[in-house]
């Protein structure tokens, strides 16, 4: 072998060995980070799985999920309804600074998140995942500021609208930038299930991006009105809930499909049997996760937007689906913003554990920078709950305080510090309130107003200091 050659051999010999060390080492990086699903229910109650306390019907596959790793007690959703609960989400704001405070409508939709906001999917892109969204945004349409794929998503197929979302066999959804059309749906027809379709493409996703590290927003529309399910479903629960009491909403013409609920005549049935699909789906994504090798690296989150609904239909008392806690969806008392929150991750989570640690959305902003170690300097009112998640809990942040508003109603603000919580309702009006101790009363019966004033008067201060004024949503 000549010198000449041998110089030439050797050089390749290096160059394929450092490239191949180099693919590896990408690959390497790309499985580096864990794969984050965030499934996200809409309008499920604290008491609307089995694993907390539901008995009218179960949830398995959400129940495994809390087996196989931790159940919060005491975690709060952004807001007492959908836009402002995932505006805190997205941004890691409370309703006092998040920029979308309340359902407010433009002619396109949702009031847009502003375009300089700073997204959970923004983070996570600049990290290096690759991000979408499956099911219902809400902060805003295609085109607009607010758009998914303006705030760090790279994929989304679902509702823009939350009015929209309001139906189950909608004529169309939005996937990425166009209008998807379900022919099956046409006039009167319902024919094909839109959370069966997203479902679908969340699957799908999950399969494209199984080499490299993924974020999964799944906001799906279940539980919230109108009541529909397809009829394999409801054939499990019609007649084991009566007596029914029959919801007539709109079936054709003005407003069909255009935001008012379509009338039922099985309320009950129809509500369990959404719930039952809904844990089937979230089984499904486990299977898959687990199918593909991706179970040891992957975080699952799942919870609810807010508290349960009275719409459609819908009937909360009959299924306790607040549990203990009182009010419901547009409340700010406990029932209204107090939400399940289950999480896993294998070898990280300890499974079968619960924590009572106080937690909220604007909470995942920082817990998933923390996950993924970024650099980056955030702005929020969330503190990373992470070394509740891993098991040091002595080294848990507590919030000072946790506040929230809603623009509708009167006007309502509330903040919890440790076990007490103030309430001010009627604030258009001039306001009146309510203290609780929600250690003793978590079921807020007591109102100690007028027995704990030095109490009362620290936390009405610090109502007036816990939140920025807004030009958008004013009291």
């Amino acid at each position: 072998m000549s010198d000449k050659f041998f110089f030439f051999f050797s050089f390749w010999i290096v160059l394929f060995s450092t490239s191949c060390h180099g693919i590896k080492n990408k690959k390497a990086i790309q499985h580096s980070k864990p794969n984050i699903i965030y499934i996200l229910a809409d309008d499920l109650g604290y008491g609307d799985l089995s694993c907390y306390g539901q008995t009218h019907f179960s949830t398995p596959n959400i129940d495994k999920l809390a087996q196989e790793g931790m159940l919060f007690t005491q975690h709060y959703a952004g807001s007492t309804v959908c836009a402002p609960s995932r505006s805190s989400l997205m941004t890691g704001m409370d309703t006092g600074h998040t920029p979308i405070r309340g359902n407010k409508q433009t002619e396109m939709g949702q009031f847009p998140l502003p375009k300089d906001s700073y997204t959970v999917a923004e983070l996570l892109k600049d990290n290096g995942y690759a991000t979408g969204a499956f099911g219902k945004w809400g902060l805003g349409t295609s085109g607009s500021e607010g758009d998914p794929l303006n705030q760090g998503f790279d994929t989304f197929f679902g509702y823009h609208d939350q009015k929209l979302a309001h139906h189950y066999y909608p004529y169309y959804l939005w996937d990425n930038d166009k209008i998807f059309t379900l022919n099956g749906n046409s006039g009167l027809k319902k024919e094909q299930y839109a959370p069966n379709l997203i479902h679908e493409r969340a699957l799908s996703f999950i399969d494209k991006h199984k080499n490299e590290s993924f974020f999964l927003y799944y906001p799906t529309t279940i539980p919230h009105a109108e009541l529909f399910a397809p009829d394999k479903y409801m054939n499990k629960f019609l007649g084991k809930f009566d007596p029914e009491k029959p919801f007539k909403g709109v079936d054709e013409g003005e407003g069909y499909k255009k935001g008012r609920y379509g009338s039922q005549d099985n309320p009950h049935a129809a509500f369990a049997a959404m719930i039952t699909l809904l844990d089937d789906q979230v089984g499904e994504i486990m299977k898959k996760i687990k199918d593909l090798g991706l179970e040891d690296n992957t975080i699952i989150i799942f919870t609810s937007d807010n508290g349960p609904h009275k719409e459609g239909g819908a009937d909360p008392d009959y299924f306790d689906s607040n549990g203990i806690l009182r009010g419901y969806k547009r409340d700010l008392f406990e029932g209204g913003i107090r939400v399940p929150m289950i999480a896993k991750w294998k070898g990280k989570i300890k499974p079968g554990t619960t924590t009572d640690h106080i937690s909220s959305f604007w909470d995942v902003l920082p817990t998933f920078s923390d996950i993924v170690k970024s650099n980056k300097r955030l702005t929020t009112e969330g503190v990373s709950f992470l070394p509740t998640l891993v098991d040091e809990s002595s080294k848990q942040k507590e919030h000072d305080y946790l506040y929230w508003e809603f623009h509708e109603l009167g006007g309502r603000k509330a903040i919890r510090k440790g076990d007490w919580k103030l309430i001010e309702n009627n604030i258009k009006d001039g306001g009146n309130y309510l203290l609780f101790d929600l250690k003793s009363d978590p079921e807020e019966t007591k109102n100690l107003y007028n027995e704990k004033p030095h109490i009362a008067k620290e936390l009405e201060a610090l109502l007036k200091t816990a939140r920025t004024e807004s030009k958008d949503f004013k009291f």
